[in-house]
C-alpha cells in the first residue's frame, strides 16, 4: 500500500511539473519543487524569467493557482517564483538550450564544447554533457563532453552533482541530452589525512639519522675504552 502511495505522489508531481511548463513555454525553467506543509502545498518555481511567470500584477500566478486547484485537487496552492541568478550552472536550463539549438540544426560538437567552456567559466568544479541519438545517418551514437572533476558514485555524487535532462526533436529523430555539473569541491577529510601521513613520514625520516648518529657514537665510545685498557 505504501508503494502505491509513493507512486501516486510521484505521478501527480510529474504531471504538475509538466502542466506548469506547458503553460509557460517561453519561460526557461530550472527545477520545480513541491513541498507539503500543514498550511497548504507550496510550489517553488525556479526560472530565469520570473516576469513571464508572474505576469502584470500577479495575474498569471492567480490563474495558475486556480487551474491547479481544479485539475489536481490541491486545496491551497502557494506558488513561489524564484529567479535563477547563474543559469550557466543550472543543468536543466543548459540541457533545454542545447535541445533548442539541435532542433535549429546547430552542430552538436560545437554546442558541446561551447557549453562545457561556459559551465567551467561560471565556477563549476566539473561537468559532463552526454548527447545520445541520430546526428547524421541512420545509426544512432553517443557523444560525451567532459571537463574538470566530476564524482560518478557515492554520497558526493548525490549531494554535490546537479543533473538535468532534455529531449530534442530534430528531423532525424529524438536526441537525449544529459547534463551533470559538480558545483562543490571534493570533501576535505581526505586532504587532511594526506597531510597527516606526510607529516608522519617527515617525522620518521627525521628520526632515522638520529638513530644512525647514536650508533656511531656508541661505536666510538667502545673504541676509546679498548684503547684505554691497552
Amino acid at each position: 500500500m505504501k508503494e502505491r502511495l509513493f507512486i501516486r505522489k510521484a505521478k501527480s508531481q510529474i504531471g504538475l511539473e509538466e502542466f506548469i511548463k506547458s503553460n509557460f513555454q517561453l519561460a526557461k525553467f530550472g527545477d520545480i519543487e513541491v513541498q507539503n506543509t500543514p498550511v497548504g502545498t507550496r510550489i517553488i518555481i525556479y526560472t530565469v524569467t520570473p516576469g513571464l511567470v508572474i505576469g502584470s500584477g500577479g495575474e498569471r500566478i492567480r490563474e495558475l493557482s486556480d487551474e491547479i486547484k481544479e485539475k489536481f485537487g490541491i486545496a491551497n496552492p502557494q506558488i513561489d517564483v524564484q529567479k535563477i541568478l547563474n543559469p550557466d550552472i543550472n543543468p536543466s536550463i543548459i540541457a533545454k538550450n542545447i535541445a533548442l539549438a539541435i532542433e535549429n540544426n546547430v552542430n552538436y560538437k560545437r554546442l558541446g564544447n561551447h557549453y562545457v567552456s561556459r559551465i567551467m567559466k561560471a565556477g563549476a568544479v566539473g561537468c559532463e554533457i552526454v548527447l545520445s541519438g541520430k546526428f547524421s545517418g541512420q545509426r544512432g551514437r553517443t557523444e560525451r563532453f567532459i571537463a574538470g572533476y566530476l564524482k560518478k558514485c557515492g554520497e558526493p555524487s548525490e549531494r554535490d552533482v546537479l543533473k538535468g535532462f532534455a529531449v530534442a526533436n530534430p528531423k532525424l529523430g529524438n536526441v537525449g541530452i544529459s547534463v551533470k555539473i559538480m558545483i562543490k569541491p571534493p570533501s576535505q577529510p581526505l586532504k587532511r589525512k594526506a597531510e597527516k601521513s606526510e607529516a608522519a613520514t617527515v617525522a620518521e625520516e627525521e628520526k632515522i639519522p638520529e638513530k644512525e648518529s647514536t650508533g656511531e657514537e656508541n661505536g666510538n665510545n667502545k673504541n676509546e675504552e679498548s684503547e684505554a685498557t691497552e
